[in-house]
């Protein structure tokens, strides 16, 4: 059996934190990536899917691209986009599953929306993690 110490607990319970940390604040950031996305397309084309948030957004390793499922809910709610029925996505990895047509409701909330939602940098683990080990200790 290994001989652990409280301190080696402790350690590794603070790196699994951090990493859970880092991982949730990625995730906010390629979410707002992908409703960033969604609107230029929509902005631009009128209508648009996740095939189109998919193209519009680099999954970092460790994100699971499921996550991307959040993107359209807020909008949706807030009425800026609505749904316009279903297609077989163009994804060859997504099997042709339906995915929903997203169509542009509010152009003016949308353009609002990208100006008060810029682009985020990406965090990366040497440069924050630092930081979200303070904040998640106060």
């Amino acid at each position: 059996m290994i001989d652990s110490t409280n301190h080696d607990l402790a350690a590794g319970e603070r790196r699994r934190d951090d990493a859970h940390t880092l991982l949730e604040a990625r995730r906010d950031i390629i979410v707002r990536r992908g409703r960033r996305a969604l609107l230029n397309a929509l902005l631009e084309y009128g209508r648009a899917t996740a095939d189109d948030v998919r193209t519009g957004v680099e999954l970092p390793d460790g994100i699971d691209p499921v996550c991307l499922g959040a993107v359209p809910g807020v909008l949706a709610r807030t009425g800026i986009i609505e749904r316009d029925g279903y297609v077989a996505t163009r994804r060859a990895d997504a099997h042709a599953r339906p995915v929903s047509v997203w169509r542009l409701r509010d152009r003016a909330a949308a353009e609002q929306w990208l100006t008060l939602h810029p682009d985020l940098p990406d965090i990366t683990l040497a440069d924050e993690l630092p930081l979200w080990r303070c904040v998640a200790q106060k």
